[in-house]
């Protein structure tokens, strides 16, 4: 029996054991003996919180939805006040971590959904969840600078896209072991910032109006010096005209 003060430190135990396993060395290659001697556990509490190493799983998945704010967004948003810049704050976190790590940091949502078989549905579920919570920071960002970006600019998909460079950049810096990847696409990503902030900032600027012409006076006919016009003499008419 499992008494009400273990419930909750064995279960956190349990998660944040398994969050670091899956982590460093991916799900498939972490077994429940590892998670348990980590947590400090015995089995039977394994199995009295989680019925599988999925459901462990799903509850470790939750837990990176929950602290994204706590843990990435939130101290960058602390430091940083430019919306804009707040988004390169968050991957300058990710190129933090994989300096701290000598390029063998990886995004753990990312290795997870690379890894996870597609039949394991409830999961892809959780992983798509947790990238939708990322994108979603990063389109708040966007929406508050909306007045410096092109009208018709769709956030939604910039987002994603941003996502798209994060995880490529850490993928590849990973598997180079060199952030040389990481940097080149954070930097084509600023590139393609500025452009929409000059497309955006020549929209926004006023048209030059063009000098109206001026409008001709008509000419009149000028006589040359020493010359009269003269009009065809009319014909007198005699009494003796038919």
């Amino acid at each position: 029996m499992i008494s009400r003060e273990e419930t909750g430190g064995t279960r956190e135990r349990l998660i944040e054991a398994a969050l670091f396993l899956f982590w460093e060395r991916g799900y498939a290659a972490t077994g429940v003996a590892e998670i348990l001697e980590r947590a400090k556990a015995r089995s039977g509490s394994f199995y009295y919180f989680f019925p599988s190493k999925e459901d462990l799983l799903l509850a470790v998945l939750q837990r990176y939805i929950d602290t994204l704010e706590l843990v990435v967004t939130g101290p960058v948003f602390a430091q940083i006040e430019d919306p804009i810049e707040r988004i390169f704050g968050i991957l300058t976190f990710y190129r933090q971590n994989l300096i701290a790590t000598g390029c063998t940091y990886g995004c753990p949502i990312g290795r997870l959904a690379l890894e996870i078989p597609e039949q394991q549905l409830k999961v892809h579920g959780m992983l798509a969840a947790n990238f939708a919570g990322w994108t979603f920071a990063i389109e708040q960002c966007l929406l508050d600078a909306k007045d410096r970006l092109p009208p018709d600019l769709n956030e939604r998909t910039l987002a994603q896209f941003v996502l798209t460079v994060m995880e490529g950049g850490v993928m590849q810096a990973r598997t180079h072991r060199s952030l040389g990847p990481f940097d080149a696409s954070v930097r084509h990503l600023r590139e393609y910032f500025d452009l929409l902030l000059e497309q955006a900032s020549r929209a926004g600027m006023p048209k030059e109006e063009k000098p109206k012409p001026k409008e001709e006076k008509p000419k009149q006919g000028k006589l040359k010096p020493g010359k009269i016009k003269r009009g065809k003499p009319q014909e007198r008419k005699t009494p003796n005209s038919p």
